[in-house]
């Protein structure tokens, strides 16, 4: 009778722990973490990490509850050479009927290329296709719109209204993203007023959800609140259909998310062990990394889904993998707490000996 017993007791805990999410999300206090170190995790690694590596990564954030994972980015390998294998990525990850696998998509090649992959799945007969879901991108301000996609912020939005309504024919949802909405590594400030208007435009050409960037962590609590408000002003959208995406340069990137939460946002950007960094965006560091970000709202009362422990086993593991230090001061902080703990163990079972 016990393996029974272990069964039902699994399925009472996971129903219980879906009701209460479901009453979190009824009552605005669930927050969706958006796990983009797949994509703007590792996308400025020089050294090409293996396929294999980011399948196992994808594999892993699968794991920890997280409800949405960035997979890639269907973007020429001249520009960004490490997704140059998005499309060998998506095909080989394992996909969860409850989580959503957005790639980036930056222009008409790169929904075409998505588009053409998508096709091996019309007939069914290799199951669900891996994404059904993409991400659009533009810039609040001229100088970095320009070094990113080599046209003006009015010819970016003109490309994109393009392939937003070719992909929401065909079916596939978009999202949006708003970079240097805090200050520009070519201009510095970014008036809240600009990031307004793109995001306005954003959500005018069929965006669900419009992601707001401080690309290079200029931001404080103050000055995303003032580009937040502007942009539910603009676009007459509330702030739930926004996000925030923050970088950490200054030490600032949680407090920055806490405010927006606090404002209304309920969806998070952030990338395990602190990943990231921007090709265009010379000095910026990583991502608000996602353990600090759950372990912060998991006290302030909200709920995300996700395992923090499972969290924190994956930042240290990717981090392993690509050489680099964790920069998630929360996953360190856990690690240290767990090596205490084990020393403590051992020696209070050499003791009884």
């Amino acid at each position: 009778m016990l393996q029974p017993l272990l069964r039902s007791s699994a399925i009472s805990t996971a129903r219980c722990a879906t009701r209460s999410l479901a009453s979190a999300a009824s009552n605005g206090k669930f927050v969706k973490i958006v796990e983009v170190s797949p994509r703007d995790g590792l996308q400025n690694e020089k050294t090409i990490v293996p396929t294999e590596t980011k399948v196992e990564l994808i594999r892993r954030l699968a794991d920890t509850g997280v409800p949405v994972i960035e997979a890639g980015s269907f973007v020429s390998p001249k520009w960004v050479p490490q997704m140059g294998d998005t499309p060998q990525v998506v095909t080989q990850m394992p996909v969860h009927a409850s989580i959503s696998y957005p790639v980036l998509v930056p222009n008409m090649r790169g929904l075409e290329g998505l588009q053409k992959l998508l096709a091996n799945y019309a007939d069914g007969s290799k199951g669900a296709p891996p994404t059904d879901e993409i991400a659009i991108f533009t810039a609040a301000s001229e100088s970095f719109c320009k070094a990113n996609t080599n046209c003006s912020i009015a010819e970016s939005l003109d490309r994109l209204h393009e392939v937003t309504s070719k992909a929401k024919a065909a079916g596939l949802k978009v999202r949006g993203y708003v970079s240097v909405v805090a200050g520009c590594p070519y201009e510095g400030k970014v008036d809240a007023e600009a990031v307004g208007r793109v995001s306005k435009a954003l959500h005018e050409m069929g965006c669900y959800e419009v992601s707001l960037g401080d690309t290079i962590g200029a931001g404080t609590p103050s000055v995303m609140e003032a580009v937040l408000n502007a942009s539910v002003r603009q676009s007459g959208q509330g702030p739930e259909y926004f996000a925030a995406h923050c970088h950490d340069t200054m030490n600032t990137g949680l407090a920055n998310v806490l405010h927006m939460v606090r404002l209304g946002v309920r969806t998070v950007d952030s990338a395990v062990g602190g990943l990231g960094g921007c090709p265009y965006s010379p000095g910026a560091t990583g991502n608000i990394d996602t353990e600090s970000v759950v372990f912060a709202l998991h006290n302030e009362g909200y709920q995300t889904g996700a395992d923090l422990d499972k969290l924190v086993d994956v930042g240290a593991w990717i981090n392993g993998q690509i050489g680099r230090t964790n920069a998630s001061s929360a996953g360190r902080a856990v690690l240290a707490q767990r090596e205490i703990r084990a020393k403590r163990a051992a020696k209070q079972a050499q003791a009884k000996l």
